[in-house]
């Protein structure tokens, strides 16, 4: 009997301490001052060529300027409007990743990040 009280003593306190551990070590997004936060029911809103705005791993960005810039046509990032739109930018849609260069430009159109609630 006390082996297995020890044992589910350990236990317990084995998984308080994995989880207080994971808590520790998952990062915590939080606005940046004068960020705003944004659902992707705001981001349907912007849904077309003239507002296009896409939610892309968890921040939002304002595309309608870089449209006319991309060298793509704008067929090709018209059906990512107003979506989520991470796997168009991961996979081109043929399964090759944007690269590092347009990941990094992303930033000049961020206009906010993607609330984590419904």
């Amino acid at each position: 009997m006390k082996k297995t009280v020890f044992a589910a003593f350990i236990a317990f306190w084995s998984s308080v301490g994995t989880l207080l551990a994971l808590f520790a070590l998952t990062p915590t997004v939080t606005l940046a001052e004068g960020e705003t936060e944004y659902s992707l029911e705001d981001v349907a809103g912007h849904d077309s060529l003239e507002d296009c705005w896409m939610a892309i791993r968890g921040k939002v960005y304002n595309f309608t300027d870089y449209i006319p810039k991309h060298p793509a046509p704008p067929m090709v990032i018209e059906p990512w409007c107003g979506r989520e739109a991470t796997e168009g930018m991961t996979t081109k849609g043929y399964g090759r990743d944007h690269s590092p260069a347009a990941w990094e430009s992303m930033g000049a159109y961020q206009v906010g990040i993607l609330s984590s609630k419904p």
